[in-house]
């Protein structure tokens, strides 16, 4: 099986993202990560949980925390 993956540091993040009761503050959890497809088409996402509630945001990596 071909190397789909440029790098092997990803380039995007995996959140689950809760939001808060009553409009209050989302709640964020880093799930896994994503790394871009050699041909630019998409992506390859590992996930370390399976989300049963909220949506799963990708973002940018970036070194800063």
């Amino acid at each position: 099986m071909p190397d789909s993956t440029k790098s092997t540091k990803p380039t995007h993040h995996a959140y689950v993202v809760r939001d808060g009761q009553n409009g209050g503050k989302s709640f964020w959890t880093r799930v896994g990560a994503a790394w871009p497809h050699n041909d630019g088409q998409g992506f390859n996402i590992q996930l370390e949980t399976v989300p049963l509630d909220g949506r799963v945001t990708l973002r940018v990596a970036s070194e800063d925390k």
